[in-house]
C-alpha cells in the first residue's frame, strides 16, 4: 500500500469520455493507482466529472475550449489558455508531499505543471509521449535552430530540472534526454505503453465484415491518428505504385490531419487499389486489425526518440506484421528487427515502401505472427501498472525538499 500522507494528482486535457489514447492511457493509471492511494484528477474534457462522479478517483474539469484542428491561431490560444487555467487549478489542489502526474498535451503545459508542483513543494512526473521541440521540427512547423525552437529548449532545461521523474515509454527517448543539464539517467524511467486487446494470433478470415468486399489475396492496412509526425504521402504513393497489383489492397481508417489528406488525394487519384473506412470504434477494432495481413505505420524523418506509436502494441497482440517507415534507431523499430516481426522502410521512400509490401505478400509467415504475439507480452498492462504505482510509491515516501 502506498503511504497516505499525500494524494496523486493526475492532471490531462484528455479523460474520458474523450475518445484519444491519452484519454484512456491517463484513465487506467489513474484508476490502477486509485486503488493504493487518493487520486485526483484534473480534466480539460467536458463531461468527465460526470463520467466519474460514482467511483474513484475523483475528477474536477478544468474549463478547456477546443476548436478543430485546422485552425491553428485558435488552438494556440486555446491550449495557452488552458494551461494557465491548469496552473492556477494546480496552485488550489496540490499540497507539499503531493505527487503530480502529466504528459506534454498541450506542449505548454509541462512548463506550468513542473513549475507550480515546485512552488507547492509536490513531487512531479512527466509521461513523455512527444517531445518538444523536436516534434514540431520533425513536423517542418519550426527549424531546428529558429528562435521558438531555442526557447522551448531553454525552458525544457529548467523544466527537467524541476521534475522529480521522467517517464519514457521508448528507449530512444534516453539520448535525446540526456542533453539537458536537468536530466539524470535516475531521473529517467522507461514504462512501455501496452496493448488493449488479448495476445494470440487472429487467423485472417476472408468472411470478417471489412476484408470480404475486397477482392485481393493480400490486404496492408493503415489505423488510427495520423497527426504531425506521420506521413500519409508516403502510403498513397506506394499504393499509387502497386495500383496495377490485382493481389494487393491498401484498407485505410483513421483521423487527424493526414487522414484527411488521404481522403483529398483519394478523391482526385481514384486508385482502385484504396478502401479508406471511418474511424473504427473500439468495440470493432479487434474486428478490423483482424482484417489486413499486414499493417503500415507510417512515420516522417528524425522519429527516433520523438514519438513512439502506441497502436503498435495491438497489431503485434493479434499476430500481425508491422511495416514501420522510421529511422532504424526508433523504439518500435528496434523491437522490429531485435524479434523479425516485420520490415522497416527508410522515411520518404515511397518505392521502397512499395516493394517490402511486394515481398511481404510473397512471403507469409506463420512464425512471425506467433512471434508478434509473444513479443507482445512484454508491453503488459498489469506490468506497466505495477511499475507506475512502485514509482509513485517511492516518490510519496520522499520527504518534500
Amino acid at each position: 500500500m502506498m503511504q497516505k500522507s499525500g494524494k496523486v494528482v493526475v492532471v490531462s486535457q484528455h479523460y474520458p469520455p474523450d475518445p484519444s489514447t491519452t484519454a484512456a492511457i491517463m484513465a487506467a493509471i489513474s484508476e490502477r493507482v486509485a486503488r493504493e492511494a487518493e487520486v485526483l484528477v484534473l480534466s480539460g474534457t467536458a463531461g468527465s466529472a460526470a463520467k466519474a462522479a460514482t467511483g474513484k478517483p475523483a475528477v474536477v474539469e478544468v474549463r478547456n475550449w477546443m476548436p478543430g484542428k485546422a485552425a491553428l491561431l485558435k488552438r494556440a490560444l486555446a491550449e495557452l489558455l488552458f494551461t494557465i487555467r491548469m496552473f492556477a487549478a494546480l496552485l488550489v489542489k496540490l499540497r507539499r508531499g503531493d505527487v503530480a502526474l502529466t504528459v506534454p498535451a498541450p506542449f505548454l503545459l509541462p512548463y506550468a505543471f513542473a513549475a507550480a508542483a515546485k512552488l507547492r513543494g509536490a513531487r512531479s512526473v512527466l509521461i513523455m509521449h512527444d517531445l518538444y521541440p523536436d516534434v514540431l521540427i520533425m513536423a517542418g512547423l519550426l527549424k531546428p535552430h529558429s528562435l521558438p525552437a531555442s526557447a522551448m529548449r531553454g525552458l525544457n532545461a529548467l523544466m527537467f530540472r524541476a521534475l522529480d521523474a521522467v517517464v519514457i515509454i521508448g528507449r530512444d527517448t534516453e539520448k535525446l534526454l540526456l542533453r539537458y543539464g536537468g536530466v539524470t539517467s535516475d531521473k529517467i524511467h522507461f514504462i512501455p505503453n501496452w496493448a488493449t486487446l488479448a495476445r494470440g494470433v487472429r487467423a485472417v478470415d476472408p468472411d470478417n465484415p471489412y476484408r470480404r468486399p475486397l477482392s485481393a489475396r493480400f490486404v496492408v492496412g493503415l489505423s488510427g491518428n495520423l497527426g504531425f509526425t506521420h506521413d500519409p504521402v508516403i502510403v498513397f504513393e506506394a499504393a499509387r505504385l502497386l495500383r496495377e497489383s490485382r493481389d494487393i489492397h491498401f484498407l485505410l481508417s483513421g483521423w487527424g490531419i493526414g487522414f484527411d489528406q488521404l481522403r483529398e488525394m483519394q478523391s482526385e487519384a481514384r486508385l482502385p487499389n484504396v478502401t479508406l473506412v471511418d474511424r473504427v470504434e473500439d468495440d470493432r477494432l479487434e474486428t478490423f486489425l483482424s482484417a489486413a495481413d499486414v499493417w503500415i505505420i507510417p512515420y516522417r524523418r528524425n522519429v527516433a526518440g520523438v514519438s513512439v506509436p502506441s497502436r503498435f502494441y495491438n497489431l503485434l497482440a493479434i499476430g500481425r506484421p508491422v511495416i514501420l517507415v522510421s529511422e532504424v534507431g526508433a523504439e518500435a523499430a528496434l523491437t522490429v528487427t531485435e524479434h523479425d516481426v516485420g520490415w522497416v522502410v527508410e522515411p520518404g521512400r515511397a518505392d521502397e515502401l512499395a516493394k517490402t509490401i511486394s515481398r511481404a505478400a510473397g512471403a507469409k509467415d506463420p512464425q512471425r505472427a506467433e512471434r508478434a504475439a509473444e513479443i507482445a507480452g512484454r508491453f503488459d498492462f498489469e506490468i506497466a501498472m505495477t511499475d507506475y504505482c512502485s514509482l509513485i510509491r517511492e516518490l510519496l515516501r520522499k520527504k518534500p525538499d
